[in-house]
């Protein structure tokens, strides 16, 4: 005599079936490095310590007499280096309108430990104003 299962508990052994050699195609081919692409281990602890441009970008940035000159708008790394090269800063404007867009060395910002105060020492607003406007690629 043949056993048989109760039909809700035969449609579920299938569906397991099912799931399990859909499964077995999906990892029978595992995922290959692209050539030329080195990985790199990273000491996560130095990691950490770093700045998130996305938490930075938006904050105030002050000069050394603590007065506001403008605010971080962007941070652009040059394509022949690996590094940041250039803050771009809004000076005046208000809420992202009406403001004038210049560049300034990266490295020439101070950063708090914290990353809550952006300082551009010997700045002033009405200096930044006379720097060349700087216009984003349209792309």
């Amino acid at each position: 005599m043949e056993a048989t299962l109760p039909r809700p508990l035969s449609k579920l052994m299938i569906s397991l079936a099912a799931l399990g050699g859909i499964l077995a195609v999906l990892s029978s081919n595992p995922a290959l490095p692209q050539a030329g692409v080195a990985l790199v281990k990273v000491d996560l602890n130095v990691v950490a310590q770093g700045y998130r441009m996305s938490k930075l970008i938006g904050s105030t940035v002050s000069n050394d007499k603590n007065e506001k000159i403008g605010s971080l708008d962007d941070v652009i790394a040059a394509k022949d280096k690996k590094q940041l090269d250039f803050a771009i800063l809004q000076v005046g404007g208000f809420l992202g309108v009406g403001g004038h867009l210049v560049a300034v060395p990266f490295d020439s910002l101070t950063i708090d430990d914290t990353g809550s105060k952006i300082t551009l020492p010997g700045a002033s607003k009405e200096e930044l104003k006379k720097l060349s406007e700087f216009h984003y690629r349209s792309s």
